[in-house]
Order: C-alpha cells, then sequence, then structure tokens
C-alpha cells in the first residue's frame, strides 16, 4: 500500500478548530435557552451542520495537503464561512436563519467543487463528486427552509440534516461507494485533528464550568458540585487519553485502508459532540440550581451527556479495532440507568453517581492496556 507523507499539524489548522470553539459555546448556549424537545432538535440539526463543515474540511485539508497553496486557501475561506454560520446559531430558528445557512452551504459545496478536481486520484475525485450529488439533494432543503416561516423552518432543516448526516455516514455511495483501500492517505495527520477538536471540545466545557464558579464565587454548595463535575471532565479526558489513543493511531496506520478507520472516526465525532454540549447545558443548569428538592432535566442531561460520549467511543472501538469497546458500553449503559432516574434524584447524588462511574471506568481504562475481544 502506498503511503502518504507523515506531516504535522498546521498552526492554521490550529487557528481554524478555535472557530469551532464558538460553535460548541453556541450549541450549549441554545440549549440552555430553550430546553424543551422542539430546542433539542434545533440543537441537533445545527450540531449535525458544525460537525458537517469541521469534519469535511479537516477530511478534504487532510487529503490534499495543507502546505499546497491552494489548500490554505480553501482552509482560510472555509474559516470565514465557518465563524459567520456559527455566530448564527444563536438566531437560525428566528429572523437569523440566512446568516447561519448561507456560509454553511458555501463551506460544503464550494471545497467539494474544488475537491471534486483536484483530489489526487481518480477515486478519489469520483468520491467528492458523489458528495456534490448529495449536496445537491440537501442544499435545496437548506435553502427552502431559511425562506419560512420558523415553524416550518425546523422540518425542513432536519430532512436536510438527516440527508447530509446519512450521507457522511455512508460515505455518499453513488450507484455503490468508491473503493478507497490502499489509497495513500495521512490517517495519522487526520487523527491527530480529531484529537485536538476533542481536547477544543473539552476546553469549551471547562469554560462552562468556569462561568458557574465565578457566578456562584460565594456557594459553597455549587463549588463542591462544581468541583465533582470538573472531576468527571477530567475523567472523560482520561477515557481516551489514557492509553487507548496510541492504539487507535497505531492501528489506523498500519490497515489497508486507513481512510475507512478515520471515516469511522469523524461518524463517532457526531455523537462525541452531541454527549459533551449535553453535559455542559446539564452542569450549567444543574449548578445554577442547587437548592432545588430534585435535580429535573438538568440531572438527566449531565447524565446522558457522558452516556451518549461513551456510547460513541465503544461503537467506534467494537467497529474498528475490536477492543476496548466493553467497558466504554458497560460505563455508557450504567450512566444510562442513572439518567432514567436523574430527574427525581437531589442535586448531589445526582453528581456523586456521575463521578463513581467515570472515577472507575477511567481507572480501570487507564491502568491497563486493552486485550482484543
Amino acid at each position: 500500500m502506498a503511503r502518504a507523507t507523515r506531516r504535522e499539524v498546521s498552526p492554521l489548522e490550529l487557528f481554524f478548530d478555535l472557530v469551532f470553539v464558538l460553535a460548541v459555546g453556541q450549541l450549549t448556549h441554545h440549549l440552555t435557552a430553550q430546553l424543551s424537545w422542539r430546542g433539542a432538535a434545533e440543537t441537533l440539526v445545527a450540531l449535525i451542520a458544525v460537525c458537517g463543515v469541521w469534519a469535511f474540511t479537516s477530511f478534504e485539508v487532510t487529503l490534499l495537503d495543507i502546505e499546497r497553496r491552494a489548500t490554505r486557501a480553501v482552509t482560510l475561506a472555509v474559516m470565514g464561512l465557518a465563524l459567520f454560520m456559527n455566530a448564527g446559531i444563536a438566531h437560525a430558528f428566528d429572523d437569523g436563519s440566512w446568516l447561519f445557512v448561507v456560509p454553511m452551504l458555501v463551506a460544503l459545496g464550494g471545497p467539494a467543487g474544488y475537491a471534486a478536481v483536484s483530489a489526487p486520484t481518480p477515486e478519489l475525485r469520483t468520491h467528492f463528486r458523489h458528495v456534490l450529488v448529495w449536496f445537491a439533494i440537501s442544499a435545496p432543503l437548506w435553502i427552502i427552509g431559511a425562506a419560512v416561516d420558523s415553524e416550518i423552518r425546523l422540518y425542513l432543516w432536519f430532512a436536510a440534516a438527516l440527508i447530509d448526516l446519512l450521507g457522511t455516514w455512508t460515505a455518499h455511495p453513488v450507484r455503490g461507494s468508491v473503493r478507497t483501500a490502499r489509497l495513500p492517505f495521512d490517517a495519522e495527520h487526520m487523527l491527530e485533528r480529531m484529537r485536538l477538536f476533542l481536547i477544543i471540545l473539552l476546553g469549551e466545557t471547562v469554560l462552562t464550568l468556569g462561568r458557574v464558579i465565578a457566578d456562584h464565587r460565594r456557594d459553597p454548595v455549587t463549588l463542591v458540585l462544581a468541583l465533582g463535575c470538573a472531576a468527571a471532565l477530567v475523567c472523560l479526558w482520561a477515557v481516551y487519553f489514557g492509553r487507548s489513543e496510541q492504539l487507535v493511531v497505531t492501528h489506523a496506520v498500519e490497515i489497508e485502508n486507513p481512510i475507512r478507520a478515520v471515516h469511522v472516526g469523524i461518524n463517532a465525532i457526531y455523537g462525541v459532540v452531541a454527549g459533551l454540549v449535553l453535559f455542559a447545558t446539564g452542569s450549567e443548569l444543574l449548578l445554577a440550581h442547587t437548592t432545588t428538592r430534585s435535580a429535573g432535566v438538568p440531572g438527566v442531561l449531565v447524565l446522558a451527556g457522558p452516556a451518549l460520549y461513551l456510547l460513541s467511543q465503544a461503537i467506534y472501538f467494537r467497529w474498528e479495532m475490536g477492543i476496548g469497546w466493553r467497558i466504554r458500553l458497560i460505563g455508557a449503559a450504567a450512566l444510562g440507568v442513572g439518567a432514567a432516574v436523574a430527574y427525581w434524584l437531589p442535586t448531589y447524588l445526582v453528581v456523586v453517581v456521575l463521578v463513581a462511574i467515570l472515577l472507575a471506568l477511567a481507572v480501570h481504562i487507564s491502568g491497563r492496556t486493552p486485550a482484543p475481544n
């Protein structure tokens, strides 16, 4: 198999990723302000769009080489578009639909057209032409949704987001998928991008906790519970970065189809982002109301978010590597059971359950190298 040249992640790529700190913060703020089933659906639609722009651009830049002048120009252009798109999340479902949807469509369609003519192999050029076919199906729904009343907009955008998500998950097939085995691809570079993106996502949750601590600095109960949430966040970091990360990298660079391994990882990113947004939202609301008799919906989110985070990782490890997935699935199930009853639990007990499960999981994963199941 031909190997792509190994390249370090460039400062421009790191600069690009910082735009998505704003996106995660906006998604969390939107769900916090609209804590309802409709608000959750709106947040999900925006999340799929945000993850789609990040994943598509990062994959394309890795494929086309960030050292090329044209690739850098594409990266900077998408970065500028993403800044406006992410800023538009707050009002995407009321009077600011165009600020959100126009940059998103240009950020997806423009680079796809560029890659369709400049990708390094015929197979990959064919793949990006397939991407444009899928894009041509979803784009009208995004545009019409932006033009109609906000009540109808959600349904049209939800359909468009599902099309985009299905396309990403299935690698945009058109009369079959493009065969990617043995194609040269810098898998290590793309995995490093995903690694750094995960750190950024965790960092945004740190900022959320920091704001809560600053706002409730005179409340000892809130500060203690915030410490518990911070400990849980450290455990979420350790679940992946403790001992598992190197296994993922080694696996991806040694198999015949590194693009497939990265593709599975990109799919898992959607669940990871959703899980951290739920956790950040739940933590902010839970810590702001520590005197209530029961945790309510925020308590459910505080446990459901990490459960989704772990489930996404479990699916990746099971699907791609066959190791390390059972313990993550067990952790996700335990948190899921806790989330099912968290509505009626006291706030402090929700945090105790969260820390106990995640701490046990992190210690187990960090203390041993997973063996094949």
